[in-house]
């Protein structure tokens, strides 16, 4: 059975909820854990007033027993405080005749409101913009959170941290090692590792916001001690270069995805550009430099899997830009929307938990079993035929 999850729920509605099947049996969940990426999801210098609403704790309904997983499905859900306020316009069943008093229809640029009303022929655009909301990446986190457990399990920790927001960015390469950086981006309320930066970044939110602007930037995720062999290169849709990459375009607001040295390696020779193979009695294989990002022809090689996201600016804007009444068709200013200012530093730990899903999804398929014992007699023997090459 492979592993995946549907989730459920809209922006103001009742909650956001996940159903998560193909999880091993017998791995010890910690909720406290999950609730701790569902706090840092919602920290971060320029964050908007829904985060002073929500408090997002997760609630697991089934599929673990006295806090081990069962084998069977794992429903999970996170419930939207702000629900009360929105509950009869919101209310799936009843029509409580309040519907045109908040009907939205100025789509917003930048936003899925237009195309989004056009595809499934819809008036009021809240029925688009309510389940397009990033407000849904937090049962991605709380789904990813528990995946990051079993990885832990088995010595894959997944990291993430901003490199640049707006035109601010670490200009100087980073030389501590992975745990180091990350350590020091849990310390930065714009979860930049670099303090100098992190200070002027602030500074740049809070002229943005000033002018009733935002920012984007760009963050990384980086998978570490995984071991070689994952995806594949015989199956063009089994490469996890084009898995992760993917996946982390289905993040909101995410543009632009590299891995290793990116688009970086367009402007260089190919000796500057390809890491050596160097072997020892005590390491094995191994290279002395990464710029293939730790995945060589869509399979992972054992260095750090390292991806680097683009995220633009928030398109809800104080002062909204022109669109055209989708009703009507009469030019409005567009709708507003509660929004923040930058949400880069929130996007780099939803990154954390997209990636931590899809490892956990390739490690199912590639080394299968139904429990965590299963999992890691599968790996170990893996890991040992690696050391006999």
């Amino acid at each position: 059975m492979s592993l995946r999850y549907l989730s459920g729920g809209e922006s103001h509605g009742l909650a956001l909820t996940a159903i998560i099947e193909g999880f091993w049996a017998n791995v010890e969940i910690n909720l406290e854990k999950i609730n701790l990426d569902l706090k840092r999801r919602q920290s971060g210098y320029g964050r908007g007033g829904r985060m002073r609403i929500e408090n997002d704790e997760l609630k697991i309904i089934s599929g673990l027993r006295q806090g081990l997983t069962l084998g069977s499905p794992i429903t999970i859900q996170i419930n939207n405080k702000d629900f009360q306020n929105w509950e009869k316009i919101m209310d799936p069943i009843f029509d409580h005749n309040l519907k045109e008093n908040r009907i939205i229809s100025r789509p917003r640029p930048g936003h899925v409101d237009l195309v989004g009303g056009l595809k499934y022929q819809h008036k009021d655009l809240r029925n688009v913009l309510e389940r397009s909301s990033a407000r849904g990446t937090a049962i991605r986190v709380a789904v990813g959170s528990i995946c990051k457990q079993v990885l832990e399990e088995i010595g894959i920790k997944i990291i993430s941290y901003v490199t640049q927001i707006g035109k601010k960015s670490i200009t100087d390469n980073i030389k501590e090692d992975f745990e180091d950086i990350f350590n020091n981006a849990e310390q930065s309320e714009v979860r930049c590792p670099d303090l100098q930066t992190s200070n002027e970044i602030k500074g740049e939110i809070d002229k943005a916001g000033s002018k009733g602007e935002t920012l984007g930037g760009v963050f990384e995720v980086v998978v570490l001690n995984s071991p070689p062999g994952l995806g594949s290169y015989v199956h063009f849709d089994r490469k996890l270069d084009a898995i992760l990459s993917g996946a982390l375009m289905s993040l909101q607001g995410i543009k632009g995805v590299e891995i290793g040295l990116g688009f970086e390696a367009a402007n260089s020779y190919g000796s500057q550009v390809h890491d050596e193979i160097f072997y020892s009695e005590t390491s094995g294989f191994y290279r002395e430099r990464n710029n293939a990002g730790g995945i060589e022809g869509g399979v992972s090689n054992g260095e750090p899997i390292v991806l680097r996201c683009a995220m633009k600016p928030i398109p809800t804007l104080s002062h909204p830009l022109r669109s055209v009444d989708f009703i009507s068709k009469e030019p409005f200013d567009a709708q507003i929307e509660r929004s923040d200012v930058c949400a880069v530093p929130a996007a780099s730990v939803v990154g954390e938990s997209i990636i931590a899903f899809e490892i956990a999804k390739v490690l199912k398929e590639k080394f299968g079993g139904d429990s965590l014992d299963e999992l890691k007699e599968n790996v170990n023997s893996y890991l040992n035929y690696l050391e006999e090459v």
